[in-house]
Order: structure tokens, then sequence, then C-alpha cells
């Protein structure tokens, strides 16, 4: 029996080592359970038991230099729903009849979404206004709810659309300053995490975390809204009446420190809607494709909408860069303003004929002239004095081998000979402005630093970051790329490009009281003989201490004219003078234009007959009596309107007496026979542009305002713009 009774107790041993063992081998996968993989399993239950949803952050606001308003985001509301709360409700079709007729949705598509029903969040609409909300929240719909969100305002739609760029549905920027500041202004993004039940059913509103979004730090531009508006309007203006068809650029930047005052390209777009295409003519005819058609020239007839002119598109300046060749020669001592020139109206330079502008040639004449005359002999003549070696390097020193480092987005190069590859016949053209391409910022940047005294400066459009408590936490100051021609040589390129104005080819750009320098521009596009041209023109003002640099350029124009000194020339003029009298610069009148010098029609209501004749009189101005009382009642012009002197001031004794005359026709007029028809006819006369001087005699009324024909008051002002016919 003995044998038995020891293999039942091996037996029990080996049961309860079993037994044993699983305890031991439970307690180690507990253990690996709660230790080792506890934290990973519990924070799966937590999110298993969190609705985890974004709080948009409010996006940062785009402001110009004086901190108007150019970018701003406003509270919106996303509408969600919850399918699983609507099929628990059994309110799906009320939910989806309601919502696509207060968003304008379509009813089956939301109501496809309310049938997730395993879901417990889906999106219906994003940046919902709040007025929309607010009719929403109104029906107290069940598994309906309603976030909140922001959305991007551009107060002024097209203003300066190049610059500021937009942002997507995500709030993400997608070009100009909103991408390339995308970071500084997004903010950062808040949270709430609402608790569910056993079922999937969120908890009540005490469970839930909230996590407050970081608001975005604002942009503070460099640009001036005003003369934003100036540039766009002239520019705009100058488009359509020179049937412009590939586009027009127009910067406009202080040479001393290198900020960008105003840019643009024309045609804009509605930063509002940017993936709306502008051109209706070109939509409709996109809106006949079909299919990767379609899309394809959607696209890129967007990108083209989009794409900045001032910085991206590269040309052949032309003449502007005439300028930048003659700096260098005197800075290289290779021409003297005493050197002399025979233009016979072409040069022969290896193998070519590459004729003047001037078909007959300019004859005689030394440097100064040369540039006056913007006489591409003359030039082939200083390129090649200047030779390959100094040319390519005073090409670099000015900034056209590379990027000036811009702000914004998609800068360009332009194509260059290099020391290693540039021929005689390159030399030649490139010292007259052909050849090679640049872009406008280059173009414009180097004429900054011929004005500024020789400083090639780092252009710039972002002044400063700003918090959401308003601390500064990036401000960009002025940088000096470095020192490209002398003080000396700066003085007297300034003096001989306001030659340019006052006596040479950029006499269209000419405004009495200030003295604008300048150079015009106009290049054959590729390929030759297409009889498409770029009309350009960069200029400064004052001469003598340049407050701003202005550059325009009109891509292919159609309307007849494409002379950048006739075309591109006026559009800088009025620009200069705009801003310079917005900036509170005062016009300086030489003694031939001081008969154009303005003189504020004195306040004589109320006075005598008597009292108010001498009042005119002893201003400078004229006098028309209408009416038979002894006292003056009204007056036309009205008290500190502008006259030139010599006007006439329309003097009202009797109520109801006012005079109406018609506007005639000024059209091709001199300045002497338009102040004569004027006068003739009761009117004021108001000229812009070259007018007043005696050089200007063979300037012709281009444009007036009011329009011919129109029925305005006796004493009205008319201003007329002059602009010479023709230039050589």
């Amino acid at each position: 029996m003995a044998p038995k009774k020891i293999n039942i107790r091996k037996r029990m041993v080996a049961f309860y080592g079993i037994i044993v063992g699983c305890m031991v081998f439970l307690l180690c996968v507990t253990a690996y359970i709660q230790i080792i993989r506890g934290p990973k399993l519990r924070a799966e239950a937590e999110s298993d038991q969190m609705r985890d949803s974004v709080i948009s952050p409010k996006r940062g606001t785009i402001y110009d230099r004086n901190r108007k308003v150019l970018a701003q985001s406003a509270s919106t509301e996303t509408v969600c729903i919850s399918p699983k709360a609507i099929d628990e409700a059994k309110n799906a079709e009320e939910v989806a009849r309601n919502l696509s007729e207060i968003l304008g949705l379509d009813y089956t598509d939301i109501y496809n979404k309310t049938q997730k029903k395993e879901s417990q969040y889906a999106v219906i609409k994003k940046k919902v206004e709040k007025e929309t909300a607010d009719k929403i929240r109104e029906l107290k719909l069940k598994g309906v709810s309603l976030q909140e969100d922001t959305k991007r305002y551009y107060p002024g739609g097209a203003f300066a659309s190049h610059i500021i760029g937009f942002t997507g549905d995500d709030s993400q920027g997608l070009g100009g300053v909103e991408l390339v500041y995308d970071n500084e202004l997004k903010g950062v993004p808040g949270r709430i995490r609402t608790a569910k039940n056993a079922n999937g059913t969120d908890m009540p509103y005490e469970s839930e975390q909230y996590l407050d979004a970081v608001e975005g730090s604002d942009v503070v531009l460099c640009i001036d809204e005003v003369i934003q508006h100036f540039v766009e309007n002239h520019l705009e203006t100058a488009r359509v009446n020179n049937q412009v068809a590939d586009g027009a650029a127009a910067i406009v930047m202080n040479p001393k420190t290198g900020e960008i005052l105003a840019m643009s390209t024309k045609p804009d777009f509605d930063l509002n809607a940017p993936f709306e295409i502008t051109n209706t003519e070109v939509k409709a005819q996109i809106d006949t494709l079909s299919g990767e058609e379609y899309k394809k020239a959607y696209n890129e007839e967007l990108f083209k909408e989009w794409r900045n002119k001032a910085v991206v598109d590269t040309y052949e300046p032309g003449s502007t860069f005439k300028a930048i060749t003659a700096s260098a020669a005197l800075e290289t001592g290779t021409s003297k303003l005493t050197d002399s020139f025979f233009c016979s109206g072409v040069k022969h330079v290896s193998d070519w004929d590459i004729k003047c502008h001037k078909t007959g040639g300019h004859g005689a004449e030394d440097f100064v002239h040369a540039v006056y005359n913007s006489c591409n002999p003359a030039f082939i003549d200083i390129g090649l004095k200047l030779g390959v070696h100094n040319f390519c390097q005073y090409f670099a020193a000015f900034g056209f081998t590379e990027k000036t480092g811009f702000d914004l987005p998609g800068e360009a190069v332009g194509s260059f000979y290099t020391e290693d590859n540039m021929a005689t016949i390159n030399l030649a053209t490139s010292a007259f402005g052909q050849s090679q391409t640049v872009t406008p910022l280059q173009m414009i940047n180097a004429m900054s630093a011929i004005a500024n005294g020789g400083n090639l400066m780092k252009p710039y459009v972002i002044k400063q970051v700003v918090d959401a408590d308003g601390n500064v936490i990036k401000n960009i100051e002025p940088t000096v790329v470095r020192r490209v021609i002398s003080e000396e040589t700066s003085k007297t390129m300034r003096s001989i490009l306001e030659g340019v104005v006052s006596e040479g080819g950029g006499r269209n750009a000419y405004v009495a009281g200030y003295r604008i320098a300048g150079k015009t521009g106009t290049s054959e596009k590729l390929p030759r003989g297409s009889n498409t041209y770029i009309a350009s023109f960069c200029g400064f003002a004052p001469a003598d201490d340049p407050q701003i640099v202005c550059l325009v350029m009109l891509d292919n124009p159609q309307g007849g004219n494409y002379y950048g000194g006739m075309i591109a020339a006026p559009v800088v003029g009025s620009i200069i003078e705009d801003t310079l009298r917005y900036l509170g610069v005062e016009p300086q009148y030489t003694e031939s234009e001081s008969g154009g010098a303005d003189i504020e029609m004195p306040e004589v209501r109320g006075k005598s007959l008597e009292e108010a004749k001498n009042a005119l009189v002893s201003a400078g101005l004229k006098y028309r009596v209408i009416g038979s009382g002894d006292s003056i009642v009204d007056q036309t012009p009205k008290p500190g309107v502008g006259l030139s002197s010599g006007s006439v001031g329309i003097l009202y004794t009797e109520s109801g007496a006012e005079e109406m005359v018609t506007v005639p026709d000024l059209s091709g007029m001199s300045s002497m026979d338009c102040n004569i028809a004027l006068a003739n006819s009761g009117l004021n006369f108001k000229v812009s542009g070259p007018g007043k001087t005696e050089q200007a005699s063979s300037a012709r009324a281009a444009k007036q305002e009011p329009a011919a024909g129109s029925t305005v008051a006796a004493g009205t002002i008319v201003s007329v713009e002059f602009r010479y016919a023709s230039i050589e």
C-alpha cells in the first residue's frame, strides 16, 4: 500500500505546484499590465472616454505703418452634429432640412452625415457668421452644436492684394505676408475635452476640460495705406488707358531705409474671394471646358492673378539701366562729364548695326546730354570704355546677380552674363539695358542706391511683429548691404537725372515745384520683331534730398504708344506729386514756375463789394461780379481753394444768381491756349505735368477734369494734365 500513497502525494504536490505556478504567472501578467503597460492603456481608455475638439485661435491682424487695418479675423462658429445623439432623438430629417435651408447646403449630404450612427462628431460647415449661427441656435436641435471659430476678413477687398496675401479654409497663410509670417500670425489652437459615458454619449458640461487658444501676433507693414491708394489708382488708370495686355507693376520705396511704402500689381484680385477668377472674359472661356482641361486652365489663371509682377517677373529694363551704366562709368573714372560723343543714328559693333531711337542721330553730345537723350550709340561707347570686368563688377554690386532678400515669397533673379561669357556685343547691348534681365524690385533698389548717396539697401515690407499684449517681439531695422558708389558720384547722378526730367526724355514726369529726377525705359520683348514692348520709368524726388523712389512698369501696352517717356513717366510724376504733398514736402517753385504757385481764395462772404474786390486784387486774383447788390452773399471758388495767380474769383451779390457755364474741350491745346479758352468761359485753370514753364511750350493738354461738355458753376477750377506729344 505504501507505493500508492506515495503516488497520491506526488500528484498532490504537482497539482499544488501548478496552482502556484498559475498564480505566479497571473501575478506577473498583472504586474506587467499595471506597471509596464498601465500608462499607455490608461491613456487609451481615457481617449476612448473623451472627445477632443479644437478651438481655432484668433489670427493676428495685419496693419499698415499707421495702424490702419489691412487684414483681421472676426469670430465665427462651426456647425457640428452628433450622429449618435441624432439617432437617439430620431430627428435626422429635421436636422438635415433645417441646416440645409439655413446654411444653403445640400439636404442629402447633411442627411447622409447624420446616418453615421456610431460617430459622435461631424463638421457640417465652418466659418459661419454669428447671425446665421444664431438662427440655428434658436431651433435647439438635438444633436446639433456650435463651436467658436474665426474667419479672415480683408476690408479693402483687392487693396494691396499681392502684398497682404490670403488664407485657406483652415486659416493657413497661402500668399504674401499671410504666408511668410504664418507662424507669427496663426497663434496656438485651444482644446475642449468632453467626457463620454459607457454609451458614448457626451457627459454634462462640468466634465469638460477647456484649454484657451492663444491669439496670433500682429504684423505691422511699412506700407502706407494712403500712398498705396495713390499708386493703385494711378497704375490702374494707366493700365486701362494704354490697354496694357500683360499687366502693370509699381513700387514706391524710401531710398534711405529700404522700406517699401507701396507696391501694386494690376490687375489684382479680391482677397475675400481669392479662388474666384477676376477676369470675367477669361472665366467665361474656362467655364466652357471640363475635366482636366478645366482644372489646368483654372489653376493657370489663378496663379497668373496671384503673381506679384513687381517681385516675381523679370524683364529687360531698357534705358532705365543707363543710370546704372553711367554711375559705374563715373565711379571708375572710365568716363567724365566732359567726354564727347557723336551719334549718327547707328553704331556698328561686332558685325552688328545697333540703331539709336532717333533715326537721324543726336549728332555731337557730351556725357550729360547722352543721358538726357538716352542715346544708345553713346552708351555703347561708355560701356565699351567701362569694360567687361568693371561692368560685371558693378552689375553685381548694384544687386542684379542675387535676390534682394525681400520679405515676400517668390522673389526671382534675372538672367545675366558673367565675365567668362560676356562678348563685346553683349557688353554693348547690356550697357543700354538689353540682353540681361532684372526684376522691378532689383531695379528700384539699384536706383535707390544712386539716390541715397551710394548705399545699396535691403528692401523690406514688414516693419514690426507685435504680440497680443502689444509687446514688440520683432522690429525690422534698415540694413545697408554695401556701398556701391561714392557720395560724389551719387550727387552728380542726381543732378544729371534731374536734367532728364527737366530737359530730356523724362519731361512727362515733370511736376512744378518738385525737383524730380529719373530715367525712362522702353524695351522690346522677346522674340525681337514681335512689336511687344515694356514701358517703364524710375524716378525719385526731391532730387537734392530724395524722400521717395518710384518705379512704374507697363507690360505690353497696345494703346498706340509704348515709350516709357510717354506713358510711364507721367504716372510716376503723378504718384510722386501726390505722395510728396501727403508727406508734407512743400513745393519749391522756381522763378519760371512761381506764376503757377497756389494762392488761397480769400473768404469774402459777408463783406462789402468793394472790400471783396480789394481782397482778391491784393491776393493776386481777378474778379467777376454777378448781381447788382452791395455785399457778397456767395463766392466761387470757396475760401481756401488753391488758385494760380491771375485766376478769377466769382462774386455773387444776389442769392440764386449763380451762373452756369459749359466746360470747353481743351484736348491738344497748349497751356496758353487752355488759359485763354477757360478764361473766356469764366472758368479757372490748374496745370499738372509739364505746362507751367516756357520750356514746356510744346506740351499739350492730355486730360481735363471736369470733362469737356460738363455744366459747372462759373469760376470752377478745371484741372488740365499736360504731356509732350513726342519725346526724342
